[in-house]
């Protein structure tokens, strides 16, 4: 006989870094006080660029890894010591001291170690003899080496997924490993995201013109001019409810993903994918748009994102769309990219456990398209649920839906 399936997918811990700070406290109490965490870019030079700041993290000096020989340290990227320092807090906060008795490990990333592609490419052109380095350089360069290392830390040799959904990358690993649990595949699985400032990444954005002038994003503000660049990682400890040994944070009730052919990087005006990601989490959740106490828009500060997820919001959620509370957190912290679903869908789990809502920052006038609640600074309230919406370049959309739990 198959496995029987569970319905209930437990969150027993969950590890956050962002620029706001180190851990779920440090967060917790910056989105508590509507800090902005954005400074100067100093880990490569930004004078072409149109945008010179980004909400950086202020990673410690000290080695994170134990296990690993301090010469391959060098080879890590930061964005793998992120997304270790999730991991370990989210282990920690489950009671857990290390990986034994995890199934799988789903990690999103849309950037994986780009700055170590960088390092090869710019030492090819200024010393192509030293070809031991660099060929380190190739092989850490790929986010499934450093993701072995991760699991080398640990001594864990179970299944890693890697999915690379660009912005909703992290959203995505979530919910596929909540779907592994739900389906019987797997009783235990850690999923998050991750994604370090690059340069290249961020040229490209620059090329588009797609970040703010000023270095400060204003989501849904109506004369809004862009968005902000940021880095940080997120994990979560998802459980079946028959085999947790510990209290539940929250439940994963929802998910679906869904794609946009509308354009490469432009959504949907009518953001007809977003309607169908938020209807489809919302049906497998089993609640309807008025249960939905808060949702973690995807905000970017974009002219044309944030009118496309306002409409389609309107319309998914029909009448109740005045009394449902939106925010973007990327007003603060930035746009992670492959982390932002990730760090995103653990903010809403703090919502849900401190029963209060974070800001929607910067914005000086509300664009006419937005209908709902628009969240401007932090707010106490009462919620059962939050959603938290992640679309991609390519047309990738994801929507979690978080259930608040007691015990």
């Amino acid at each position: 006989m198959p496995p029987p399936l569970s319905k209930n997918i437990a969150i027993t811990g969950a590890g956050i870094v962002s620029p706001l700070g180190m851990g779920w406290q440090a967060n917790e109490m910056a989105l508590a006080a509507d800090r902005t965490a954005f400074k100067p870019v100093e880990l490569f030079d930004t004078r072409e660029f149109i945008a010179k700041t980004a909400g950086v993290v202020d990673l410690p000096a000290e080695s994170l890894f134990r296990r690993i020989p301090s010469h391959k340290q060098t080879y890590f990227d930061r964005g793998t010591r992120m997304l270790l320092m999730a991991i370990r807090e989210a282990l920690a906060q489950a009671g857990r001291e290390n990986m034994e008795g995890i199934d799988a490990m789903v990690i999103g990333t849309s950037a994986g170690a780009m700055p170590l592609g960088e390092a090869y490419f710019e030492h090819a052109h200024q010393d192509a003899a030293r070809v031991p380095t660099q060929l380190s350089r190739a092989e850490y360069y790929q986010p499934q080496r450093q993701m072995s290392s991760i699991a080398a830390e640990f001594d864990w040799r179970g299944p890693v997924i890697i999915v690379s959904n660009a912005c909703a990358s992290g959203a995505n690993a979530i919910g596929w490993a909540a779907d592994m649990i739900r389906s019987g595949r797997a009783k235990r699985v850690l999923a998050g995201g991750y994604d370090a400032l690059a340069k290249l990444v961020f040229a490209g954005f620059d090329t588009l013109h797609a970040l703010a002038p000023s270095g400060i994003p204003r989501p849904f503000d109506a004369q809004r001019d862009g968005l902000a660049l940021g880095e940080g990682a997120a994990v979560m400890l998802l459980e079946a409810e028959e085999v947790r040994q510990s209290a539940a944070l929250g439940n994963v009730s929802g998910y679906a993903t869904a794609t946009d052919l509308h354009h490469l990087t432009q959504p949907d005006p009518a953001g007809k994918a977003a309607i169908r990601t938020m209807t489809a989490a919302c049906a497998q959740a089993g609640v309807s748009p008025a249960q939905i106490g808060y949702i973690n828009s995807h905000g970017t500060g974009t002219p044309f994102n944030d009118v496309a997820e306002a409409s389609a919001i309107a319309a998914w959620a029909g009448d109740a769309v005045s009394k449902i509370p939106v925010s973007s957190t990327k007003s603060c912290m930035g746009h992670l990219l492959g982390g932002a679903g990730a760090v995103e869908a653990v903010i809403c789990l703090m919502a849900l456990q401190g029963q209060w809502l974070p800001g929607s920052l910067n914005v000086r006038e509300v664009d006419p398209a937005v209908h709902f609640d628009l969240v401007r600074q932090f707010r106490r309230s009462s919620l059962d649920y939050a959603l938290t919406n992640s679309f991609g370049f390519g047309g990738t959309n994801a929507t979690l839906v978080l259930q608040r739990r007691s015990a």
